[in-house]
């Protein structure tokens, strides 16, 4: 997928860094933001993430198409991250989703209507942005979705 762009003041802030050195602070981000993918249970063979001036880049592999594309919006969706650089791999190809950045006044129901012509396909949706999120009601502006195509 190359670089994705993202809303960087928008999603959860994990950065709250001590003094030192600019390359100190890139590693602690770049730690901190593997803590975030691994604590929703997300999973690469041999991931690794570095953070430097609000890019993350994240290699690796990841067993599915569907999880790649978790990993990359879970870093995406942290405040402070403007862009992923996506050097994953994959192990097992599927078709890509597409990408959604959330704006103000969206519901997944509307998003579901508008992608897939029918507002009650929501949970797909939902289900597709899961564990990144918890309840279908709560989502936010600047904050990008998995929409999944249809098979």
């Amino acid at each position: 997928m190359g670089l994705l762009d993202f809303v960087k003041d928008a999603g959860e802030k994990i950065f709250e860094f001590a003094s030192g050195t600019s390359e100190a602070k890139e590693l602690e981000a770049g730690q901190k933001l593997t803590d975030v993918i691994t604590g929703l249970g997300l999973r690469a063979d041999n991931l690794a993430i570095t953070f430097n001036s609000g890019i993350a880049t994240v290699r690796g592999t990841a067993p599915t198409q569907e999880e790649k594309e978790k990993i990359l919006l879970a870093l995406g969706n942290t405040r402070g991250v403007a862009k992923v650089d996506d050097q994953l791999q994959v192990s097992k190809r599927e078709p890509e989703a597409t990408f959604y950045t959330v704006t103000s006044g969206d519901t997944l129901s509307k998003i579901a209507k508008n992608f897939y012509g029918d507002s009650n396909r929501y949970m797909l949706i939902f289900e597709a942005n899961r564990p990144m999120l918890k309840d279908p009601n709560k989502i936010y502006p600047g904050q990008m979705l998995r929409i999944p195509p249809l098979h």
